[in-house]
């Protein structure tokens, strides 16, 4: 079987997990007829992990990073939805708490694996 590098990628694996987690609020956004949540939640879920794959797949460290700016946006994207969510009362605030707690730390590891592709050139 083909393994691609960004299945290596610790901050891959996390967004991937992630999404799992957003996936499941859509579907539950779905049953209640809320489609354009659902869409919005599950397309900026993907964009973490989307661009983490497409971005380990760059020729360059510095292609690399602006891709992992872009998943790093689709991070806050992802908690401003929650935020919206939780204050029209679709998610409880341990759903909020817990995903939020999830994000920010992506985040961090984000920007820390963005500071080593900086130091290798």
């Amino acid at each position: 079987m083909v393994k691609f590098r960004f299945e290596d990628l610790e901050i891959w694996q996390l967004a991937i997990e992630i999404a799992d987690k957003l996936f499941d609020i859509a579907d539950k956004l779905e049953k209640e007829k809320l489609f354009r949540f659902a869409e919005q939640l599950r397309g900026a879920a993907m964009s973490i992990s989307n661009n983490i794959a497409e971005g380990s797949g760059s020729d360059s460290n510095r292609e690399f990073a602006q891709f992992l700016n872009i998943a790093r946006r689709s991070v806050f994207e992802n908690a401003n939805i929650l935020m919206i969510l939780y204050r029209r009362k679709l998610i409880s605030e341990k759903e909020l708490k817990l995903i939020s707690k999830n994000l920010d730390y992506i985040c961090r590891k984000i920007t820390n694996f963005k500071r080593t592709l900086r130091s290798k050139g």
